[in-house]
């Protein structure tokens, strides 16, 4: 695999929109540039859940700029990743090609666990080395995630729907910050956050670290205005909420430490605080200075030093799955011998044969009826660490059309399968069926012609004659390329 002396991050964030660029030297990065752009994406969301126009002209806006900061850096050494506001909004289908047509790249959309996770990593890599389980917390403008790690390691990851732009728009609108306002936020914290209290209250870990925007701003103000000598505190997060209601609204309130930026998400910021406080047990919070973008430039690293997280978890799945690993190594054999004969493919592309090969039985698991649909649908749903939605549903893609009627699968019915994704669902369905009897096909000779509308497949001369059972599937194989289409010849 390449290697970058480059790498960047984006991360559309729903409050802002941020791009890392950093400088590798063996296995660690050292910053080049930064950008911000309050964009608050979670502002734009309607009752219906759109979003709206003008925020997504802002966000197109940014993305152009940052577009011209990525150029003539390597596309592999690029990651740009969506979060809540993308996960939750109806329209993100069609604002997201009109996203990457503006900022030049792909934009992948991770889950709320994968964003924690990679959240985790990007702080655990600037917090000095302790024996201590830590507790990691990022309010975000859409979601705030909770992680118990140790070292690099996170074990514990949960992502509440509560972030400092929904609650500022939901409970602070008007800008009044009077006490049953506060009290009312404080409370629905303080409700979600019970859901996962037992997990992560204070007898789970041994300190407690805030990233991102919301937890640096409480920072700032409570230290600057002497209510705390290090970091947040239960005691000054009380001195803040009194003067929040003693201003009354957030144009009266002036404090050291708040940015204008920062003014119109405060309250709802330090509402999700000081109820996690409370919930949790929390006494004294650090704060540091990284978050996702810096994990998702230390996992894009990981890739390419043979540390990728996906590999992992696929091990991981096969070993939770008790898949048959001996047919899922010869099904992967048969499938990349298929598709070197075929003229091959990019790098990517024979990583994700690989992933669906090894995973394909997966389903198995649940039923043995249809295995490939619940194949896909694990795939598809399961929290998956180290892959972004995106990556999952071309994983379920691959593994749901594995065998049966092509039209069944929602995205041949809809025309929406790629050139490339079609030609791997193709040499996947092929090994599937000459590896049927779960031998060995022993094909020493074999020859693939594919274009776009058509494939062909020759195989050794008499090898069909001695395979009935395997004449007969390959026939029905061409009746579901045809009706899907398609042209499909054998010999």
């Amino acid at each position: 695999m390449k290697t970058y002396d480059t790498l960047a991050a984006v991360d559309l964030g729903s409050n802002s929109f941020r791009l890392e660029v950093a400088r590798v030297a063996g296995d660690q990065l050292y910053p080049l540039d930064s950008l911000k752009e309050t964009v608050r994406l979670a502002g734009g969301l309607g009752a219906d859940k759109m979003l709206d126009e003008a925020t997504q002209a802002r966000a197109l806006a940014c993305l152009h700029r940052f577009g011209e900061r990525l150029r003539g850096l390597s596309p592999e050494a690029i990651r740009c990743v969506g979060t809540s506001a993308l996960r939750i909004a109806k329209n993100a289908p069609e604002f997201i090609p009109k996203a990457e047509i503006a900022l030049g790249h792909p934009i992948e959309i991770v889950a709320g666990r994968e964003e924690a996770r990679l959240i985790y990593l990007g702080v655990a890599h600037s917090l000095p080395a302790s024996p201590d389980r830590r507790l990691v917390v990022d309010i975000g403008g859409g979601s705030t995630e909770f992680i118990i790690g140790h070292g690099l390691k996170p074990h514990e990851r949960e992502s509440l729907h509560m972030g400092c732009v929904n609650f500022s728009k939901r409970f602070f609108a008007a800008g009044v910050t009077d006490k049953p306002a506060l009290k009312a936020a404080e409370t629905a914290a303080r409700v979600e956050v019970e859901r996962i209290a037992r997990g992560f209250s204070r007898d789970n870990w041994q300190q407690a670290v805030g990233s991102s925007g919301t937890a640096r701003a409480l920072r700032e103000i409570l230290e600057q205005n002497g209510w705390s000598a290090r970091g947040i505190t239960a005691e000054g997060l009380a001195r803040l909420r009194s003067e929040l209601v003693k201003a009354g609204h957030l144009d009266a309130l002036e404090l050291a430490g708040l940015s204008r930026d920062r003014r119109p998400v405060i309250a709802g910021g330090f509402a999700i605080m000081a109820g996690l406080f409370a919930e949790l047990g929390i006494e004294q919070m650090d704060v540091a200075e990284t978050a996702m973008r810096e994990g998702i430039l230390y996992d894009l690293l990981g890739r390419f030093h043979k540390q990728d997280m996906r590999e992992a978890t696929v091990d991981e799945f096969m070993r939770r799955y008790h898949i048959d690993t001996q047919q899922a190594a010869r099904i992967k054999r048969v499938a990349l011998k298929l598709l070197s004969a075929s003229g091959g493919a990019d790098e990517n592309d024979l990583r994700f044969l690989d992933w669906a090969a090894r995973l394909h039985e997966i389903g198995l698991s649940v039923s043995h009826s249809g295995y490939h649909r619940h194949s896909g649908y694990i795939l598809e749903n399961a929290d998956m660490p180290g892959f972004s939605r995106t990556e999952q549903a071309r994983l379920a893609l691959l593994t749901r059309a594995q065998r049966g009627a092509l039209l069944k699968v929602p995205e041949f019915a809809g025309g929406v399968v790629s050139e490339s994704d079609r030609m791997l669902v193709w040499v996947l369905r092929q090994a599937v069926i000459l590896c049927r009897n779960r031998a060995e096909p022993r094909l020493q000779d074999i020859k693939v012609e594919a274009g776009s509308k058509r494939f062909r497949l020759a195989l050794p001369e008499g090898w069909l004659a001695r395979r009935p059972l395997t004449q007969r599937a390959l026939e029905e194989e061409a009746q579901y390329w045809q009706a899907a289409g398609m042209k499909y010849a054998f010999a």
